[in-house]
């Protein structure tokens, strides 16, 4: 049999056997699709629908200081006054206790009297609508105060947000390269689990007594792995882009090369895993932490710089870190080539290939797999 036709019988092989293997499937496909559906509908759903909240107002006593707040109160759109007129404070306490509020604010109950009181549910105390109110209470009293000192504001604030790539980027734009690196992470984390499997019923050693060459055996799970590669690319933007609108900015060299050393790369490491695992629940055990790992840390959903400080030095190490930033690269801000951060990316992810794929290697000759069964 000559190698073309020896390739192309165990690239079928390859395919009937990942087409078969559901968990590959499932991690490869539907997991980030979900998890993208998910995080998009969460966080990118109300995005064009302006802040607002509704409120509870306390006037006791009303004086001319309450009045005068409580007309600027009423002219904010973000705030929409529940019952549309002051309640007591045994009422306001009970609606924000029951949540059904989001503040209560109380007025002044004398003229002499200058603390304007927010109250909120203990449990939303950080929320994001929680520190909305407090923002606009904060300059509204801010105001009040130069009313008060009979001085006119002089200086303003004005807002500008800028990119190194196009200026409509949005979350789903970032949301989705994030989604697409992770797939294809996960395809190689857990594509390997029919190596453990075929070592385990002794398929590898038969394997290596016949004529088949070895090296035909792994390029063509290469070459099928590369398809179901590009298979997690089409469906993953396909979904972001016709369902959710988020918008591609494609340098295809770029794209092509992240793509190809993270997926080898990511491959490596499950050929790693798969040396040292006896059975496929250890594989997939060893996977699962490795993938979770890298999932919440590596910048997928949110920006490493929106961790914590000290948890930022542990992204830097994470090969996920690098694959997304420079999937994010090519597909969003259309860098080419001549990006020095992204050969310097692309770099320690054919580090990262290169070690797990030695390592693997090694483990497999040093284990005598062949001898397994």
């Amino acid at each position: 049999m000559n190698n073309a036709r020896q390739f192309s019988k165990m690239f079928v092989s390859h395919l009937k056997i990942t087409l078969r293997e559901k968990q590959a499937w499932f991690w490869g496909i539907f997991f980030p699709i979900i998890l993208m559906v998910l995080f998009m509908l969460i966080f990118s759903g109300s995005s064009d629908s302006s802040f607002s909240a509704e409120v509870a107002i306390v006037e006791e006593n009303p004086n001319a200081v309450s009045q005068a707040l409580l007309q600027q109160i009423s002219q904010i759109p973000a705030l929409e006054v529940k019952s549309g007129e002051p309640v007591s404070q045994e009422q306001a306490d009970h609606w924000v206790k029951e949540k059904d509020v989001t503040a209560a604010i109380v007025l002044p109950n004398a003229e002499d009297v200058h603390t304007l009181q927010l109250i909120v549910n203990k449990e939303q105390e950080q929320g994001v609508s929680t520190q909305a109110i407090f923002g606009i209470l904060d300059k509204l009293v801010q105001q009040a105060n130069l009313a008060a000192a009979g001085a006119a504001p002089t200086y303003e604030l004005q807002f500008e947000a800028v990119s190194s790539g196009n200026e409509n980027l949005k979350y789903e734009d970032f949301l989705l390269t994030g989604m697409i690196a992770l797939a294809i992470a996960q395809g190689g984390l857990f594509g390997m689990v029919d190596m453990v499997e075929m070592r385990r019923k002794g398929l590898l050693k038969r394997l290596r007594m016949t004529p088949a060459k070895m090296s035909l055996f792994g390029l063509s799970d290469m070459t099928m792995r590369m398809i179901f590669g590009l298979v997690q690319i089409i469906v993953l933007s396909l979904i972001g882009v016709l369902a959710f609108g988020a918008t591609l900015h494609l340098h295809l060299p770029s794209l092509i090369l992240v793509f190809l050393v993270g997926a080898l790369s990511f491959n490596a490491m499950g050929y790693l895993f798969s040396s040292f695992s006896k059975t496929t629940e250890a594989y997939m055990g060893m996977a699962n932490i490795a993938s979770f790992l890298m999932m919440f840390l590596s910048g997928v959903f949110f920006p490493v710089e929106t961790m914590p400080e000290w948890l930022q030095p542990v992204a830097v190490f994470l090969p996920l870190t690098y694959f997304v930033d420079n999937l994010r690269e090519s597909m969003v801000y259309a860098t080419g080539l001549g990006s020095a951060s992204l050969w310097s990316g692309l770099g320690i992810l054919a580090l990262w290939g290169a070690a797990t794929f030695l390592l693997g290697s090694w483990l497999y000759k040093a284990k005598s797999i062949a001898a397994a069964r």
